[in-house]
């Protein structure tokens, strides 16, 4: 249908819209999934990071957010035992170092998944253009239409005098 470049009738331009708006509210959607996993990906990274940090420098002291703006500084009494939540709200005891490797793993999936959405998105992207292109046709040929029945009939436009 997208592709066809026969003349439009109002019924099909109206639907064409519906599809483009029907097309946009997805690419919203996958925008925001988009944004969710870019999210996640950076605060596991910071986890990882705190881990890091916490085993390099032997320093157990974490600033604890408790929630509505507010943290203390809290210290961490065994900081080579790291509790992860693995799915499901499953969570088990890990090593820091295991822990870390886990968090890299995550990251590891939330880039292909984001890939995977990025593919998506391009696709209903492309589907919109051409959706955008095939109305924007029609509303061409429809103003042409107009235009045509506009001039007085029986009459040529006026032409130029030919030189010889």
């Amino acid at each position: 249908m997208v592709n066809n470049v026969e003349k439009l009738d109002p019924r099909e331009l109206q639907s064409l819209q519906l599809y483009l708006n029907e097309y946009r509210q997805q690419a919203e959607v996958f925008s925001q999934q988009l944004g969710i996993l870019e999210e996640g990906r950076m605060e596991t990274l910071g986890a990882i990071e705190a881990l890091k940090g916490m085993e390099e420098t032997g320093d157990s002291t974490v600033l604890l957010q408790l929630g509505g703006g507010a943290s203390v500084r809290a210290r961490v009494s065994n900081p080579e035992k790291v509790l992860v939540n693995i799915g499901a709200e499953v969570v088990v005891e890990r090593s820091n170092q295991e822990a870390v490797e886990f968090l890299k793993d995550r990251i590891t999936e939330m880039e292909a998944s984001a890939k995977k959405v990025i593919e998506t998105l391009d696709r209903v992207r492309t589907q919109m253009n051409e959706i955008g292109r095939r109305i924007e046709m029609g509303y061409q040929q429809a103003q042409m239409a107009q235009m045509g029945q506009m001039r007085p009939m029986g009459r040529m436009p006026a032409q130029e005098p030919e030189e010889e």
